[in-house]
């Protein structure tokens, strides 16, 4: 059964406006160091479609809406009077968009030169397709990884465990952040990392759009996994490129959204799993956590050279034990 969109409301006759070939919807908070660069990376996109460009901000205190208004007068801008996170804020910007094909893409992202013209001739070719994703780039043109497979009991263990990191490069043992795959070729995945994200109006309609409550996190597992219930397949893109920088919006407040990524996956297993299963991955959460205060503990006593970052990743480490525990403090619960 596919799960509430968060779309509820919209009827269809509005969601299948049509006469707008491409609609890229790009969600904002305090993001006015990138978005520039990103607005000009997908104004270079040659389609042959027409394309609307929709930014929706998260009430920025940077002037990322100043800029946006300023500088891309052909942009349409809606501001939200509160930050509504990244689900919702999707969301308010597809029930704005008109495109046969809709891009999500975050704003720390330059989408390189041919890419959404890629995506969609792989949606166009197969209606099968119901979500695309490109290759991820670093600043340093590296391949990162943006795939994943669906999380399992094992998977869990496994990350607890840090056998993904010991043994890189293993199905048995990185299945779950795909570390056998070397994002060299176009393959159908589970998971597509919700960074840049193609659909066609079609899909969307049958899916509906992110869950809303996620508010930072755990998108990618939910939409990637309702798309796999109604049947589509989700296709990673190596011959569609951009560059993703990463962590643009999020490094104000590291503690706060590791714990919201913990949250999110929580909510993913309760949503999807039995009791027993959402049980043992809370464990596995435990476990691995303690193991981090352990480990960086000890690199703490022994390096005095890297003790700032060791003494952060403890006290990351030990909120989060804190919070899975019952204990909230105002650094774990304020954005």
């Amino acid at each position: 059964m596919i799960q509430a969109s968060g779309l509820e409301g919209q009827t269809k006759t509005a969601m299948d406006k049509t006469n707008v070939g491409v609609s890229v919807i790009i969600v904002t908070w305090n993001a006015k160091k990138y978005i520039g660069d990103c607005l000009k990376s997908v104004q270079d996109q040659h389609t042959g479609l027409s394309m609307e460009i929709i930014v929706v901000d998260n009430a920025s205190t940077d002037g990322t809406p100043d800029l946006v208004r300023d500088q891309f007068p052909g942009v349409k801008l809606i501001e939200n009077e509160k930050n509504l996170g990244f689900a919702k804020g999707n969301n308010v910007g597809i029930r704005e968009s008109k495109g046969r094909y809709l891009f999500l893409i975050n704003p720390d992202v330059i989408v390189l030169r041919g890419c959404i013209e890629s995506l969609i001739a792989h949606l166009e070719h197969d209606t099968s397709i119901g979500l695309v994703g490109p290759r991820m780039l670093d600043a340093d043109r590296i391949v990162r990884r943006s795939t994943m497979r669906f999380p399992t009991p094992w998977s869990a263990f496994c990350r607890a465990l840090a056998l993904d990191a010991i043994f890189q490069g293993s199905k048995t043992f990185g299945a779950y952040l795909m570390s056998d795959f070397k994002h060299d070729q176009t393959l159908n995945v589970d998971i597509l990392n919700g960074w840049f994200w193609g659909t066609r109006r079609d899909a969307l309609n049958r899916v509906g759009g992110l869950d809303e409550q996620l508010f930072m996190y755990g998108d990618d597992l939910d939409w990637s996994y309702r798309y796999y219930q109604a049947g589509y397949r989700r296709l990673y893109c190596a011959d569609a490129e951009a560059i993703h920088f990463g962590g643009g919006t999020t490094a104000k407040a590291p503690v706060y959204f590791y714990i919201e990524r913990q949250r999110a996956d929580i909510q993913f297993w309760k949503k999807y799993h039995g009791r027993l299963a959402v049980a043992f991955y809370l464990l596995t959460v435990l476990l691995n956590e303690s193991i981090r205060v352990l480990g960086h503990g000890i690199v703490y006593i022994f390096s005095k050279s890297g003790r700032p970052g060791e003494a952060y990743k403890v006290s990351r480490s030990w909120a989060c034990i804190w919070w899975l525990l019952g204990i909230r403090s105002n650094e774990t619960t304020t954005a």
